[in-house]
């Protein structure tokens, strides 16, 4: 699981990078999946270890960051579609889209880990 983190961690990084340069780099707040990715790459490399007990610590904090990144990023979502709706004009795209792409790949990971702690635990590897 802890090479599905790093494809993860890639795939938020660059989402990070395309809404930043999509924008024209004026908003910095689109780098926020950037940020997840980084986070998620580093305890995604320290997860790689002969040491279970390491392992299990490190996927364990990345699930968080994971369950974290989707709880943020689905509430933004949401709150910005909303507020632009109420103000009577329309949502800015490319951050919805963004904020709704992040929301996605987290909610994939982690139901993904959710799906290998449950296998290992059902194999008795805990």
């Amino acid at each position: 699981m802890a090479k599905v983190t790093l494809i993860f961690a890639v795939l938020l990084s660059a989402l990070g990078l395309v809404g930043y340069l999509g924008t024209g780099s004026q908003h910095p707040t689109a780098l926020i999946p950037t940020w997840f990715g980084l986070a998620l790459g580093l305890f995604g490399f320290l997860a790689i270890s002969k040491s279970e007990s390491r392992r299990k610590l490190f996927m364990h904090v990345n699930v968080t960051i994971g369950l974290l990144g989707f709880l943020g990023a689905a509430i933004e979502a949401l709150r910005g579609y909303g507020a632009a709706r109420s103000a009577g004009v329309d949502p800015d795209m490319i951050a919805l889209g963004s904020k709704c792409t992040m929301a996605g790949l987290m909610l994939v990971y982690v139901l993904l880990c959710v799906k290998s702690f449950v296998d290992a635990r059902r194999s008795g590897k805990v």
